[in-house]
């Protein structure tokens, strides 16, 4: 049985954010369900069988509503919402990702790009130490960043330390030239570059200078206390039992601790158990604890990307590999 219904524009500029260039948009949606879309100025019909029209407008006016928030649709914003729809997750959605959180340097503004975004910054708002835990490309340590970066210009922190095991993919620091610094650098260099689009690159290298804003290895980390300080461990996946409670035990008054990480990309030496898989269990209930966990439709990347994760996941759970 078919059926027809109308949505109505509001003006031209609204149908050219929501159809997108050369109705890109258009082309997605009408790929992932089987429903005509006919725009006559500011009128948009849709026709096809019930259930089809009926989604395709759920979609639709979900994403209108985005757009009336003020928010820039793109290709994978509109793949994403065409997901949450199907699943029927999109309550609340345009409220969450209309937030702005924060602006680069440049003015551009910040904002959860997925649901699994919005509730990792109301985690990372109210917890003093939170994990975040999955694929690349999920945000998880950018948004990681921009609260830190947040707090310190609110005062809610007199210093951030970002740090990462220096260990990566079977590759040895003896092997890269340079001092210590130098072979650690390029590890770091996602870190750094969250910073300068935040803050700018004079502004990061001035804070660094002054000791604000402290870059280094994990094994930089022992043996201090570190009060007042918003601390980011990345790429954690790949630190031993034994160097995850001491980046923890860092923790001092006033501070917050953030844990990132990708379980399934573990590049530990065989037979080392990573600390990240472990801390789970260990810290499971305590209070002002939280674990966030990403899935692949958090990834802000190119809309492949999330099929390749989703491709390996597969693999992985058919050969019984998941943890």
């Amino acid at each position: 049985m078919s059926k027809e219904t109308r949505v109505f524009l509001q003006d031209a500029s609204e149908s050219m954010n929501l159809l997108g260039p050369e109705d890109i948009h258009l082309r997605i949606l009408e790929e992932h369900i089987n429903a005509r879309i006919v725009v006559r100025g500011e009128e948009m019909i849709i026709t096809g069988n019930i259930e089809e029209v009926e989604k395709m407008e759920a979609v639709i006016k979900e994403l209108l509503s985005m757009v009336r928030k003020g928010h820039q649709l793109t290709p994978g914003g509109v793949s994403y919402v065409l997901s949450q729809v199907s699943e029927g997750q999109e309550k609340g959605m345009a409220e969450a990702l209309a937030k702005v959180i924060a602006t680069t340097h440049r003015g551009r503004p910040i904002k959860a790009k997925t649901l699994g975004q919005a509730k990792y910054l109301e985690a990372l708002a109210n917890h003093s130490i939170v994990f975040g835990i999955g694929p690349a490309g999920t945000g998880k340590t950018y948004l990681a960043v921009v609260m830190a970066v947040q707090a310190l210009k609110t005062k809610d922190v007199n210093r951030i330390v970002l740090t990462r095991p220096a260990v990566e993919a079977g590759e040895k620091l003896g092997f890269l030239p340079g001092d210590l610094q130098e072979k650690v650098d390029p590890y770091l260099r996602p870190l750094y570059d969250a910073l300068y689009d935040l803050l700018g690159t004079e502004t990061t290298e001035r804070y660094i200078e002054k000791g604000t804003i402290e870059i280094a290895p994990l094994a930089y980390m022992r043996g201090r206390t570190l009060d007042d300080s918003f601390m980011i461990l990345d790429e954690a996946q790949n630190t031993t039992p034994e160097q995850m409670k001491m980046f923890l035990t860092r923790l001092g008054y006033g501070s917050h601790a953030v844990v990132t990480g990708d379980i399934t990309q573990v590049d530990l030496p065989r037979g080392h158990y990573s600390g990240l898989i472990e801390v789970q269990n260990i810290l499971k209930g305590i209070p002002d604890i939280s674990f966030h966990y990403f899935t692949a439709a958090d990834v802000g990347r190119n809309p492949l990307v999330q099929k390749i994760i989703q491709a390996y996941e597969k693999a992985e759970e058919s050969q019984g590999l998941r943890k």
